[in-house]
């Protein structure tokens, strides 16, 4: 799965050892200024074995190696500051350790992402994956961007996980490499411990990864940031629309919502097409902000879909398809 980045380098796709490798990762974006690490780690309440020196020694590589953390650590505080209140309230709502929320911190970047091989949105789900956890994707719609649903549906493959491994930080690894993989990994190393499997590369350093940015989320002082989440943040108040016909022109639709394509499809991103064909007589919900003078350009980067390139040697989000995107959408405007 891909994450945002303005550039990150490719992984390696060589045969990882967790604890005897050098990590080689893709979140090179914080530049890290941190000593040590925290007396205490822990994922899910399940604690990180630091007595280990092979896994401590992998763990500062992890959070000390890289060289770019701080530069773009204020971007990460607003978007986290915008989404974790949503995704905290599913994630109770669902039965899911908090914790999680850091998976979609380093699948996307909080963002609505789409990579090279398919995956989408926050939580980065294949097309068949979303299916088949109730998300409809279509030519018009794809659930994937919603990010209530999606949050949904990545929690149900969080648990799981969970039931058959009964160890959260196993299910968050099976969340890269699928649950699968995890079990076969286990019987063929004879081992129930994620920190001894022989993994790919990705699903090697998944979950240490995920330690950092919680780190750096929840406790910034320890690199040096001076910055802070807060739980003062609130989503937009929304009205909610239910329509269970097809939409054939969304101008006129937004038009009688009294609102415009861009907020329709700012908050309602899971709307990919120019129309709704709807011969199901599914039952949609779009949600207009009560707000008429809300501020689009604090949501909109965040919720629309953004396409990632690739070459030989780097990934590069394509800014040109988002603002011809943006440009497109603002010639509806009423």
């Amino acid at each position: 799965m891909v994450f945002w980045s303005i550039i990150i380098n490719l992984s390696s796709i060589s045969v990882y050892k967790i604890r005897n490798s050098f990590l080689d990762y893709e979140n090179t974006n914080f530049e890290v200024l941190g000593l040590n690490l925290p007396a205490n780690l822990s994922f899910a309440g399940e604690k990180v074995p630091l007595n280990d020196f092979e896994i401590k020694e992998n763990l500062e590589k992890e959070f000390f190696g890289n060289k770019s953390w701080k530069s773009s650590s204020l971007l990460l505080f607003n978007k986290a500051k915008k989404w974790f209140p949503l995704i905290e309230s599913i994630l109770a709502k669902e039965g899911v350790p908090d914790d999680f929320k850091y998976v979609a911190v380093i699948e996307s970047h909080l963002s609505n992402v789409i990579s090279p091989m398919g995956a989408a949105g926050f939580w980065q789900i294949m097309p068949n994956t979303a299916q088949g956890y109730g998300l409809i994707i279509n030519n018009d719609v794809d659930e994937r961007y919603d990010i209530e649903k999606s949050t949904i549906a990545a929690c149900k493959h969080f648990k799981e996980g969970y039931a058959y491994f009964k160890n959260w930080t196993l299910s968050a690894a099976a969340y890269n490499v699928g649950i699968g993989g995890i079990q076969n990994a286990l019987k063929k190393q004879n081992t129930t411990n994620y920190y001894d499997l022989l993994l790919n590369n990705e699903t090697g350093s998944f979950i240490y990864r995920i330690l950092a940015f919680k780190t750096l989320l929840s406790n910034p002082k320890h690199f040096g940031i001076n910055n802070k989440l807060n739980n003062t943040a609130t989503f937009p108040k929304f009205k909610i629309v239910r329509v269970d016909s097809s939409i054939t022109n969304l101008h006129a639709f937004a038009k009688h919502l009294e609102t415009n394509v861009v907020t329709l499809k700012t908050f309602n991103a899971w709307l990919v097409g120019d129309k709704l064909s709807n011969p199901e007589k599914h039952l949609y919900e779009f949600k207009i902000p009560k707000n008429k003078n809300i501020d689009l350009s604090n949501y909109f980067d965040d919720v629309f879909p953004q396409k990632n390139q690739i070459d030989t040697n780097v990934k590069v989000l394509a800014i040109d398809t988002i603002l011809n995107v943006k440009d497109t959408l603002k010639m509806h405007l009423n």
